[in-house]
């Protein structure tokens, strides 16, 4: 038999040898830190990336030599600079697990600094508030994400006020371990601050409406000196007409004719026409279909059109609207509209006309307000006796009324689509006068509120509130019941249907509500999310529509919470704890909050 060579054979052994020694990491603690510093050290470990994995012993010595030095350097950014670690291995047949545990020590702290701001943005009193918040100050714990943040907000306020030319002159940071200090030295030049030039609005692949159009929303003066949140307000600006699918505003410092920096504004027209189908249902209204038909650019001046049906088993409507851009004042839209409405459920037979002319305007980044006059024709009748009678709907009413109306929004919240902090408010007045165009003289007064607070980061508190009041000599049943006041319903009194909460009339065990002279209705709500994407919610919803004095109405009840790709999606279930018309009620709403 032929003899193996030596040095196969040599290899042969050693290959042996290794794979004996080889070993499974199996764990990995650090300990004796808080749960941000223990995350950031366990990301560092190279030790931690090999769990699970199976490697040779001299692979196991690297990675544990590593450990200490990865460890310190994770614990830099927190301000410890001089840490004590010990590191224990443990385990037998093939496994090794080690526990590192550190004591982080003192921290570094701020020992001096100098934070400044050379050029023409020395004496700039925006720029001096920033410097004077600047963190970490002196005699606080060095932090270089805190550091870093400080940095990078006043690079990008410099940035903010036009001070194009930025740079830094000094940036370094010292720190001394024997001495647990860190100096900080920080000086920018500013340079020069350049005012917005000329405004050029490029709309491709062609122009959908007149440039003068655009121009009308630029509410500064060439030579103005420049701020980025002006030019935000024009995007904003630009985002709410709904003519373009995207908006690229384009600064140009580099183009600069004197002090005047040029902007180009690129705009790319959005799909003129958008039409829309759905189905729904409802336990007062049925099945049925909505279609829609809208035109967001009518001609060049910008004008729009909105043509919208919905036709339900026991409701229907058609909505026609035309709205012209307004600039006078303040920005907003001129709206003409038109709706019919068709309304046979098992209590109330109704018709309905109403034309409705408004100026719209946003007064400021938190106020909108709507002025319109409305003329409203309504045929109404209830039913006094059997529903299934063919003679039920016999008493039928009619009214008339013209009157102005104010309706005021105020929403300052840190997201309209699910704030987590902030505030929604509304207040609408109406009235009209007996022979003025109306059939009655009233006066109403309308508001509704919504306060959001964070408590943590998943988990929010939502309190909601409304107030309605009407002023009326006559009966209440002179007035449409299209302009009196109802409650129960999703945004209302959950656990009680939609409209189910009021004055009542019809025969025992089938009344039914007819609408009221006063409303008042509050709500508290406590949600937790439990992952990113669902969450769950118990409230207490109670009030009453009432005309003299309240019965009062409570509901609680438990939801499901959704982050959907489409927004957030609300499923309640609530019950009515004063004799309620059901048992249970469910409720599904989809959407922005505010």
């Amino acid at each position: 038999m032929p003899r193996l060579p030596a040095c196969l054979i040599a290899a042969v052994l050693l290959a042996v040898a290794g794979a004996a020694q080889a070993a499974r990491i199996t764990r990995v603690d650090v300990q004796g830190l808080d749960e941000a510093m223990t995350e950031n050290v366990r990301q560092s470990l190279s030790v931690v990336d090999a769990i699970d994995e199976e490697v040779s012993e001299r692979r196991l010595e690297y990675l544990a030599g590593e450990i200490e030095e990865e460890t310190r350097g994770a614990l830099e950014p927190f301000g410890y600079y001089s840490p004590t670690v010990r590191i224990t291995r443990s385990g037998a047949d093939g496994a090794a697990a080690y526990t590192v545990s550190v004591d982080p020590g003192d921290p570094v702290r701020v020992r001096k600094t100098t934070v400044a701001i050379e050029g023409d943005g020395r004496d700039d009193r925006y720029l001096r508030e920033e410097l004077a918040e600047f963190e970490p100050s002196q005699g606080e714990v060095f932090e270089h994400p805190v550091y870093e943040s400080s940095k990078a907000q006043i690079s990008r306020r410099l940035a903010e006020r036009g001070y194009f030319d930025a740079d830094f002159e000094q940036r370094r940071v010292e720190v001394t371990r024997a001495e647990q200090a860190a100096d900080i030295d920080l000086v920018w030049n500013s340079g020069q601050r350049y005012d917005l030039g000329e405004i050029d609005f490029v709309q491709k692949p062609e122009p959908v409406v007149y440039e003068s159009l655009l121009e009308r929303l630029v509410y500064w003066e060439p030579g103005t000196y420049y701020h980025q949140r002006r030019l935000d307000r024009l995007r904003e600006a630009l985002v709410r007409l709904d003519y373009f699918s995207s908006i690229d505003i384009q600064v140009r410092p580099e183009d600069a004719v004197g002090n005047d920096v040029p902007v180009t504004v690129l705009l790319t027209p959005a799909k003129r026409s958008v039409y829309t189908a759905g189905l729904s249902y409802g336990t007062d209204s049925g099945g049925g279909v909505s279609l829609g038909a809208e035109r967001r650019y009518v001609n060049m001046r910008g004008h729009k059109a909105l043509a919208q049906l919905d036709y339900l088993q026991r409701r229907k409507a058609l909505t026609l609207r035309y709205r012209i851009p307004a600039f006078a004042w303040f920005e907003g839209w001129y709206t003409f509209s038109a709706q019919v409405a068709d309304e046979q459920t098992d209590y109330l037979d109704s018709r309905r006309i109403e034309f409705v002319a408004s100026r719209s305007g946003e007064l400021n980044e938190f106020l909108t307000a709507t002025v319109a006059a409305h003329a409203l024709r309504e045929r109404w009748a209830y039913t006094v006796e059997d529903v299934d009678a063919d003679d039920a709907f016999v008493d039928y009413r009619y009214a008339t009324f013209t009157f102005p109306s104010i309706r005021a929004e105020y929403i300052d919240a840190d997201s309209r689509l699910e704030p987590r902090n902030g505030i929604g408010a509304t207040l609408m007045l109406r009235g009209g006068v007996e022979g003025v165009g109306s059939d009655a003289t009233f006066a109403q007064v309308h508001t509704t509120a919504r306060w959001y607070r964070e408590l943590d980061l998943r988990s929010r508190l939502i309190l909601r509130g409304e107030l309605g009041r009407t002023l009326i000599e006559d009966p209440v049943g002179s007035l449409a019941p299209s302009i009196r006041f109802h409650a129960g319903g999703d945004r209302s009194i959950r656990g009680y249907a939609f409209r189910e909460v009021g004055p009542r009339i019809g025969p025992e065990g089938r009344q039914y509500a007819i609408g009221a002279r006063n409303v008042v209705t509050g709500s508290v709500e406590y949600e937790r999310y439990f992952t990113e994407q669902w969450g769950a919610a118990v409230f207490v919803d109670s009030g009453s529509a009432f005309n003299d004095s309240p019965d009062w109405r409570t509901g609680v009840g438990i939801g499901a919470r959704w982050r959907s790709p489409v927004g957030p999606v609300r499923v309640d279930i609530a019950r009515g704890l004063d004799d309620p018309d059901s048992s249970f009620q469910l409720y599904l709403s989809l959407g922005a909050e505010l």
